[in-house]
């Protein structure tokens, strides 16, 4: 059975399901439906990304930046499957596969950010997306482990940290963040996590 979570709260999702190897992260997003009602129909590129993070909570190359110009990391675990340019198709409008099973041992937790590409540039946020959703499959019987619906008010953000998959004494576990961010770059997202923004330039 799935566990609807809300905002910080954390599920064990190896604890009891020795078994999962493989996670599909699901992320998917819509225009809210006051802005819809505007008449004036806008086009919003979502970009889905994982940081894998190593024990100092850093990354520490950007090959560790899995996103729509670095599809899959050099182990193979994760694996992005595509840029969706439009979105709000009220499912999953991008995917990325995790295999918790081969994943390096040095990398304690996984990142997962949706940013809202050239946000500043033309002047959207968060604020006008609305059944925004994290949701975690188990890739080998396609069940429904957890989904974390985003509900607040995230006007003015151009990035959002969904959720992280972290590795806590040999269990995965999954925790809902749902914080807004005022960045949308890689460069800028990744500099908060220790990488340099001129290994981007």
């Amino acid at each position: 059975m799935s566990v609807n979570l809300q905002k910080g709260q954390k599920v064990d999702l190896t604890k009891g399901n020795a078994a999962l190897r493989r996670v599909m992260v699901g992320l998917g997003w819509a225009e809210s439906e006051k802005a819809q009602q505007k008449g004036q129909k806008e086009e919003y590129d979502l970009d889905a990304m994982v940081f894998l993070l190593d024990a100092n909570g850093t990354i520490a190359s950007k090959g560790d930046v899995v996103f729509f110009n670095n599809l899959t990391h050099s182990s193979g675990c994760v694996k992005h499957q595509g840029d969706d340019l439009v979105g709000g198709s009220g499912g999953d409008d991008e995917q990325v596969m995790i295999d918790l099973s081969r994943l390096p041992q040095h990398y304690d937790r996984l990142v997962v950010i949706v940013s809202i590409y050239k946000a500043s540039e033309k002047g959207q946020h968060f604020g006008v997306i609305s059944r925004a959703h994290i949701r975690l499959i188990d890739a080998d019987t396609n069940k429904e482990l957890c989904i974390f619906n985003l509900s607040e008010n995230y006007s003015g953000a151009t990035a959002m940290i969904f959720g992280e998959l972290y590795r806590r004494q040999g269990e995965w576990k999954f925790g809902a963040v749902g914080q807004p961010l005022q960045q949308w770059s890689v460069a800028q997202l990744t500099e908060q996590y220790g990488l340099s923004r001129s290994v981007w330039s």
